[in-house]
């Protein structure tokens, strides 16, 4: 089934992991939002082992699932039907695929590799009632 944005729209949990290249790993846990314009906000803390912080992050998606950074900078474009696409942004490649096959829980998984960057993140989307 394709996905619009209307789809995304509200309130969900949302857990990360990220493994880096060399095995050490760091966990996100918070709430993600979209609101009706498109605007994306996900805020909660994150957990490298030793050190813990509050962590926040802001996109802007499109009717298109076009996806911009919050200063205006297109990002990648979200697969409607699930799968992979990828965004370089010079020198490091990040590569990710979106899995809306257990829908309304769905996981975006990205492989970022580069001189400056080797790790795996995954985050997992799950509704919540706010």
């Amino acid at each position: 089934m394709e996905r619009v944005l209307e789809d995304f729209i509200g309130h969900w949990r949302l857990s990360r992991e990220i493994v880096h290249g060399d095995g050490t790993r760091a966990r996100f846990g918070g709430v993600a939002e979209w609101s009706a314009d498109g605007a994306y906000v996900e805020r909660g803390t994150l957990d490298m082992g030793t050190a813990r912080f509050a962590a926040e992050r802001r996109y802007r998606w499109t009717e298109d699932l076009e996806v911009y950074f919050d200063d205006g900078r297109f990002f990648h474009t979200v697969p409607c039907t699930g799968g992979q696409t990828s965004h370089w942004c010079d020198p490091d490649q990040y590569d990710v695929t979106y899995d809306f096959s257990a829908w309304p829980e769905w996981a975006a998984r990205w492989q970022v590799r580069g001189p400056r960057k080797d790790y795996v993140m995954t985050s997992t989307y799950r509704p919540d009632a706010g």
